[in-house]
């Protein structure tokens, strides 16, 4: 499963620890209908010492991931925040005008329920228009997934498969290679 280092080291709370459960139920409902997930991953925030709460993060999280099972490099122009819940739906987020104006030159890829909530500064707006700053709306993981890695996500067939060339797919092979291995382990 995934091991959320900054529970292991106390530093995070309880609403972070839900969020990288929510991860592992996401990885589940997705990929482990026909074998077995094995996979065993580390999720930190490095060089952080003073605790994380929140699961503001948790679709970042996610995509890192899925990068990583994918072998797929994620844009490093872009930044995100949101939940995601196990069905990969991108979920509201508290302070998101504060988030974005804080992080003005990282913050742009939002969940699509807070735009009705964005009071943005002028500055902010402009550079919008201006087309020198970009705020995406998503509402599931998929439309982050192929705007962060530039590759389809992927959507499952009838006999629960995805493309082989899609983003999902790179991941399920790679799944069903970790579950291959344990299999030849208990052997």
């Amino acid at each position: 499963g995934i091991v959320n280092i900054e529970k292991e080291a106390r530093l995070s709370g309880q609403t972070h620890d839900k969020g990288v459960q929510i991860i592992t139920g996401f990885l589940g409902q997705t990929y482990a209908q026909n074998f077995p997930l094995s996979l065993s991953c580390r999720v930190c925030f490095e060089q952080n010492y003073n605790g994380i709460d929140g699961d503001s993060a948790s679709s970042t999280e996610l995509y890192c991931i899925l990068s990583s099972l994918a072998e797929l490099p994620i844009r490093q122009d872009l930044a995100v925040t949101g939940s995601v819940n196990q069905k990969g739906e991108i979920q509201a987020i508290g302070g998101v005008t504060h988030k974005i104006e804080g992080f003005f030159d990282l913050c742009r890829i939002i969940p699509v329920s807070n735009v009705k909530d964005l009071v943005l500064k002028d500055e902010v707006v402009q550079a919008v228009k201006d087309g020198l700053f970009h705020i995406y709306p998503i509402s599931k993981i998929d439309e982050g997934i192929e705007l962060l890695m530039g590759l389809s996500a992927g959507k499952k067939n009838k006999a629960g498969n995805f493309p082989a060339n899609s983003v999902h797919g790179r991941v399920m092979k790679k799944l069903k290679a970790f579950d291959k291995r344990a299999q030849g382990e208990e052997e």
